[in-house]
């Protein structure tokens, strides 16, 4: 894998990377594969911290929507974050990579409270550190908390893995004519709500600099390819480095 102009990334998963083809829940196979493409980056030198929604055990909002108290049902998907930690933390370290989980919700019995010196150190000594329970705090989403870390990090650039291959105008399940960005700004992503990740964790990004490249972590070996520069993805960056216009591909 050639060297990527970034060194060390943030990668976010959502919850539902995590359970495959299941309906609900984890699914350890999909699990170990995800966990084999952060060894091979890791492996090959980038310095990595990763980020997992909780989605395919508890949704916060989904819960306020059905009449749960919002906080209450955060702080239950923040739960639901530790768990996917823990499931990646064992994957990860059964096949070779030292790794740490980090809560923003203090659990001693199961892994380390977030303290962000702590966290650089890790890092530094070549361990990957999952973040979990996002900000620790409620009306945010992992998102944000990605964001949030990210920027703590110093990342270089924060990785989002979805189920599509990139940042459309539109969303390209629905619409067979959706257009596919290469390169697009923040402020067209705010503008347009071009669902990316929530406008704050867009903000934050844009505040501190860190590109966030959006790629479809449901196809074996994308996290590699998308570090070589031979997968498609799309690249959200600041307005002075998007050239010659904003790109879309059909």
């Amino acid at each position: 894998m050639p060297a990527s102009r970034y060194k060390r990334i943030l990668l976010k998963l959502s919850g539902e990377a995590a359970m495959g083809d299941e309906a609900f829940g984890i699914d350890p196979a999909t699990v170990a594969r995800v966990a084999g493409e952060v060894k091979v980056a890791h492996d090959a030198g980038y310095e990595l911290c990763l980020v997992i929604g909780g989605g395919n055990i508890f949704r916060g909002i989904a819960g306020s929507a059905k009449g749960m108290d919002r906080t209450t049902a955060d702080y239950m998907g923040m739960l639901a974050t530790i768990m996917n930690a823990l499931a990646m933390q064992d994957a990860l370290e059964q096949l070779g990579v030292d790794t740490r989980v980090q809560s923003a919700i203090p659990m001693a019995s199961v892994c380390e409270p977030y303290i962000r010196r702590r966290a650089e150190r890790h890092i530094e000594k070549g361990r990957v550190v999952i973040f979990a329970a996002g900000t620790g705090s409620p009306f945010f989403t992992t998102d944000s908390g990605a964001a949030l870390r990210a920027a703590e990090m110093r990342c270089d650039a924060l990785f989002k893995g979805t189920s599509v291959d990139g940042v459309y105008d539109a969303d390209p399940k629905k619409i067979p004519g959706a257009k596919r960005y290469d390169r697009v700004s923040y402020s067209t992503v705010l503008a347009n709500d071009l669902k990316v990740m929530d406008a704050s964790a867009v903000s934050l990004c844009r505040d501190n600099d860190i590109p966030i490249v959006v790629f479809n972590i449901r196809e074996p070996g994308a996290l590699a390819a998308v570090l070589d520069g031979s997968a498609l993805s799309t690249i959200v960056t600041n307005d002075a480095a998007v050239k010659s216009g904003e790109r879309a591909n059909g």
